[in-house]
């Protein structure tokens, strides 16, 4: 494992760091959240920009348009976005994180010149067809049906958690082409283009009072046979390898963001007043709480560099990754939690109240109620750890009758 940069990657940074202070003073201010062609047109503009600029797909090999860059560069990437505050990456996030990659190692050399280009313009937004109403921490028992005829699949189920689907031109979408095998064998991975005719979608509204998800109503939908990623019934695989790019790096920005709100949690309570008069900060109880949830966060950047080295060595972190999602989803509400004890009564409120700048964080906590289970339960990142890791005999299955 290798913690010192080198001379090109400070080069790197450097480079980086005077593109983001030129070019983020130009950078418009974002649209209201629940402004969804507004949004996919802020995130699409910078993710021109990046294109633009050289740094679209940072991780992207350089054969499939990316910067080809090593994955501490992409570190030092996202490090630096986040340290400067740019725009993340927004409606973006399927395509280049899951999608995009996906497609690179598992696509066909036709779907990989169609959807990579304009994936790194900010030409094309993709979502992600997976959780089902009776499958989301058990993925495996997805019942969405895709029945070949002739050169296209027919398609019929539902969806539920799809993120950015009202503005997506494509979805990655698991389906069961084999009902009679056993439920991790007969799953495929399809391109579902989102204006095929019957697809409908439906948005669902959250706990912060924004409809970021959506269901997928799938009536009938005739897609080609050549939207097939990987081997028909192979798509269980193929999911497997989008879920290690998600549960890798995905949320190294989020770490970074972690560590900015216990700050802006400290400095809050150094300048609120708590019970006799004193800052609450004055409470040794909660500054030994922030001490420690820091200490935490500084772990898991550590652990981050672990996955970001393996991946250097071409591995895929399948094992530090579930590490990694179950310790920071779970920190990372915790946090949300100190900072609502420490809001007090504004905590209840999502709109800014006089003299309390406490929407962001409101907003932001609820959101964190759902990280837990977005991208695989903790209960399946524990079984993964105890199946893989530790060799444990797997979890019985129980059927009812």
């Amino acid at each position: 494992m290798q913690l010192r940069y080198t001379a090109a990657e400070l080069a790197f940074r450097k480079a980086l760091r005077a593109w983001l202070a030129e070019t983020l003073p130009t950078v418009p201010p974002a649209p209201d959240r629940d402004d969804w062609s507004g949004r996919r047109a802020y995130d699409c503009a910078w993710q021109q920009r990046l294109y633009g600029a050289g740094y679209a797909g940072v991780d992207w090999p350089a054969e499939h348009g990316g910067l080809g860059a090593s994955p501490t560069e992409q570190l030092i990437f996202l490090e630096e976005c986040a340290r400067m505050r740019a725009p993340g990456v927004g409606a973006g996030f399927v395509g280049l994180l899951h999608a995009g990659p996906t497609l690179i190692a598992e696509g066909t050399e036709r779907q990989r010149a169609r959807h990579l280009p304009g994936i790194l313009r900010g030409e094309e937004v993709w979502c992600q067809g997976f959780s089902e109403p009776d499958a989301g921490s058990d993925l495996a028992s997805l019942r969405t049906s895709a029945v070949r005829d002739g050169d296209s699949y027919v398609i019929n189920g539902r969806k539920v958690w799809t993120s950015f689907a009202q503005v997506a031109d494509y979805c990655e979408l698991l389906v069961r082409t084999d009902p009679q095998a056993p439920s991790h064998k007969g799953i495929s991975w399809l391109i579902l283009p989102m204006e095929t005719p019957g697809v409908q979608v439906r948005p669902l509204r959250n706990a912060v009072g924004s409809d970021e998800f959506a269901e997928l109503i799938l009536d009938d939908v005739r897609v080609p046979a050549e939207n097939l990623v990987g081997a028909e019934n192979d798509g269980w695989r193929v999911a497997m390898v989008t879920f290690s790019f998600e549960r890798g790096t995905a949320f190294i920005a989020d770490v970074l963001e972690s560590r900015r709100l216990l700050q802006e949690t400290a400095r809050i309570a150094r300048s609120s007043p708590g019970p006799r008069g004193e800052p609450l900060w004055a409470d040794p109880g909660l500054r030994r709480d922030v001490g420690r949830l820091t200490a935490e966060v500084c772990g898991l950047w550590s652990l981050i560099l672990k996955n970001v080295s393996e991946a250097s060595a071409g591995r895929v972190p399948v094992q530090g990754a579930s590490v990694f999602k179950l310790r920071f989803t779970e920190n990372r509400q915790r946090i949300g939690d100190l900072a609502a004890q420490v809001l007090g009564r504004a905590a209840l409120s999502v709109s800014d109240l006089p003299g309390a700048d406490n929407s962001h964080i409101v907003e932001d906590r609820l959101t964190t109620l759902a990280y837990t289970i977005a991208a695989g339960t903790s209960q399946i990142q524990k079984n993964i750890l105890a199946e893989r890791a530790l060799g444990l005999p797997k979890e019985p299955r129980w059927t009812s009758r």
